[in-house]
């Protein structure tokens, strides 16, 4: 029996869906947001076996969210276009709008207080070109050497408290990290945030700066 178009589109729609609906294909997605990788790095970042990142990226690319290419004897995936971005970003709208369990978790960030409005990338350059700001990048170190915002110092969580005592205690700090689903900035807002500071998140991260054709500083 032949099956109908429409029957046809749902079921290429439902192949998309599907590949967004393991934790492992998210974490593989947000490490190829930051940059293009070959398996080996993605595994090595996500703690998935070669083989297993290697399935997890294959069913990625049938849906079209990633796309790969050969650099030698390397796979190397980068994501499929723009739109794979805001399809990762809409998936964490919906959550964050309508599951309890993730508003449970991201106030657990905070130690239950309701986290500050994010600063909009559009706020963020204009603090930068006024020199208002300061701007913590808590990627691992890796990562913010492929790419970060001008003037981001790179701060891992555990070192918050060794540079608190050098911020001016009114200074304006604005935070990010990876993207939709990092919680890095999270934490490190909330971190801030109990010893006085003004802090903020940055809404988004750097794979959403970067996609706004906004500038980006490589080390």
């Amino acid at each position: 029996m032949s099956i109908s178009p429409k029957a046809a589109l749902l079921d290429e729609y439902a192949l998309v869906a599907r590949a967004l609906s393991a934790p492992a294909r998210l974490m593989l997605l947000e490490q190829i947001a930051q940059a293009p990788r070959g398996v080996e790095g993605l595994a090595d970042k996500t703690g998935l076996s070669i083989a297993n990142a290697s399935q997890h990226l294959q069913t990625l690319r049938r849906a079209g969210l990633v796309t790969s290419r050969r650099e030698g004897k390397a796979v190397i995936y980068t994501l499929g276009d723009a739109k794979s971005l805001a399809l990762m970003d809409l998936l964490r709208v919906v959550a964050e709008r309508n599951l309890a369990q993730v508003d449970k978790i991201l106030r657990g960030l905070s130690d239950g207080a309701d986290a500050p409005e994010p600063v909009s990338r559009d706020d963020l350059a204009a603090r930068i070109a006024e020199g208002s700001v300061t701007i913590f990048d808590v990627r691992p170190a890796d990562e913010f050497a492929l790419g970060h915002i001008p003037g981001a110092q790179n701060i891992a969580l555990p070192e918050l408290h060794l540079i608190a005592s050098n911020l001016q205690p009114g200074a304006e700090i604005i935070a990010y990290c990876r993207g939709p689903y990092c919680i890095y900035a999270h934490q490190a807002v909330a971190a801030l945030r109990n010893k006085g500071f003004n802090a903020r998140r940055l809404d988004g991260g750097l794979p959403e700066w970067r996609e706004e054709g906004r500038q980006v500083v490589t080390a």
